[in-house]
């Protein structure tokens, strides 16, 4: 059973797995860190009971006003951890932080 964590800085030494994907864009650690810090609820990763790291999710909230969404980033999950529904529980805690902890839309 994998559990679902907010992304820590030391994960970015430990998602090889999943970033190198050719369905996966990938960043520099820079930008990570930048959303680490600026919306850490909406950073997460999937995480085996092994502690290997299975796939994550970037979001962040944006707009103007009272028009605020919630944004998804990146949404990945590793090859050999596909078809076991962890991109529906990364983007079902992306819906989740924006309503309740950003008080915006998703």
């Amino acid at each position: 059973m994998s559990t679902i964590r907010r992304f820590r800085a030391m994960d970015m030494l430990r998602f090889n797995n999943v970033n190198l994907d050719r369905y996966t864009e990938t960043y520099d650690l820079g930008f990570y860190l930048k959303y680490m810090a600026s919306w850490p609820a909406l950073f997460t990763v999937a995480e085996a009971p092994s502690g290997s790291l299975m796939g994550y999710n970037m979001g962040k909230v944006e707009g103007k006003g009272e028009l605020w969404h919630g944004h998804v980033t990146a949404l990945t999950v590793a090859p050999d951890c596909r078809r076991l529904g962890l991109a529906r529980g990364l983007m079902r805690g992306l819906e989740d932080a924006s309503e309740k902890i950003h008080d915006c839309y998703f």
